[in-house]
């Protein structure tokens, strides 16, 4: 086991001068310049959170060499060039320097859960002990009054410094009385829009979060809408899927903490590093589809030979996701890889337009952006690294479930 004194500061002994983006050298010379005067800031502030990193991840049995692995491939998920690894490294070292504070409103609490149900936790999911998480009605201890002092307290102490992380959609219907909050019968919407007011930035956690998700479906009884329906003026970031990968989550995190601004957005406000290609780009059963080989009925024989599954409804052409790199429980697999097509969860009004499984002949539905076809040009780093992003997390994921394992045998 390395020293842990040493972890973070000598993981990397030298910087590398490479540049594999597409924006050019001055940019990211000028950037990484920025991240080092930010940190070196943050490095100043007293920790919000007396839980140091390096002995969270020692915990679990994660060493140098993992979390060498894991530091390479969220740095280029980030689309980041291999000179910020070691800035990344110092970050996770800060980011019980930045608060979080956490809200549900109407949602089943899957993004939550996401976080919670690690059998064998990643790098991504450890960062979460680390995080100066202030307020989170899910995993705190405080309830009822206690709790909403917390919130106050939280929301007062730290005005204008922390994320607002939002999960769950916003009912507006009978003037927002499908959903109220504490004692004092708070809707969502007032709640939404007071917590957010002082807050550096907001963050919508999962698709109801960000487009209204299935509280939005059709007939939407309730008149659910999404955080960015009613936020203006404000920072905002989307994280969409049902539920939102950890991973995305921890990356959008360690971007404001390397930079103090959000990621890059797309028109749908979500961060490029994590949608700015599309599943059907990085499946692994793209090159089926590329051959004309296809299931066309659950059963057959493309089935069980693992062909596309775009003729039974998968609808990765039409997702900008990255659940093929970075995957589910741990990083071993996702929907697709089970033989199940993509429903489109990141997605605006996915539940209507996307959530079934029957043949596309009978869809009215079209891929965006020209149709199925996309090339490598228009994607740009995204699609280049893609296949180098995607074997590092699952080889991180496994390690760490082997020793996660091989610890419990030993107790």
């Amino acid at each position: 086991m390395v020293d842990s004194q040493d972890m973070v500061k000598k993981v990397f002994t030298q910087k590398s001068a490479r540049i594999d983006t597409n924006k050019g050298e001055k940019y990211y010379n000028n950037l990484f310049e920025k991240a080092k005067q930010r940190l070196s800031i943050l490095k100043k502030q007293a920790p919000l959170k007396d839980i140091d990193m390096v002995d969270v991840i020692e915990t679990e049995g994660i060493n140098r060499r993992d979390f060498i692995k894991w530091v390479s491939a969220t740095t280029a998920t980030l689309m980041l060039p291999s000179m910020f690894e070691p800035l990344v490294a110092q970050a996770t070292e800060l980011m019980n320097r930045v608060p979080v504070v956490w809200i549900e409103l109407q949602d089943c609490a899957g993004n939550s859960e996401a976080l919670l149900r690690s059998a064998s936790p990643t790098v991504d999911d450890l960062l979460f002990d680390v995080i100066s998480l202030e307020f989170h009605e899910t995993l705190q201890a405080a309830a009822g009054h206690d709790a909403d002092r917390q919130l106050e307290d939280a929301v007062e102490h730290f005005k204008g410094q922390y994320l607002l992380f939002v999960e769950g959609a916003i009912p507006m219907a009978n003037n927002g009385m499908y959903g109220t909050i504490g004692a004092s019968g708070e809707t969502f919407h007032e709640h939404l829009m007071r917590m957010s007011k002082d807050a550096a930035a907001v963050v919508a956690v999962g698709t109801c979060a960000t487009f209204g998700g299935i509280p939005a479906a059709s007939p939407n009884p309730t008149g659910a809408v999404g955080v960015m329906d009613l936020v203006k003026g404000k920072p905002l970031i989307n994280i969409p899927a049902c539920p939102a990968n950890p991973a995305n989550i921890v990356g959008v995190i360690l971007h404001y903490i390397l930079t103090g601004q959000v990621p890059e957005l797309d028109s749908l406000l979500r961060p490029k590093f994590a949608f700015g290609y599309r599943i059907h780009d990085n499946c692994e059963r793209r090159a089926h589809f590329d051959a004309g080989e296809f299931v066309e009925e659950f059963g057959d024989d493309g089935a069980k030979n693992n062909w596309c599954l775009y003729k039974v409804g998968c609808k990765g052409p039409m997702t900008f996701n990255n659940c093929s790199i970075i995957r589910y429980n741990e990083g071993t697999n996702w929907p697709v890889g089970v033989g199940r097509g993509c429903i489109g969860c990141s997605e605006p009004d996915f539940w209507d337009k996307y959530a079934y499984q029957r043949p596309m002949a009978g869809a009215n539905i079209k891929a965006p952006t020209g149709g199925v076809e996309k090339t490598v040009d228009e994607f740009g780093l995204g699609l280049l690294t893609a296949t180098a992003v995607g074997i590092g997390v699952h080889a991180v994921a496994s390690a760490v479930a082997g020793k996660k394992s091989e610890h419990n045998e030993e107790e």
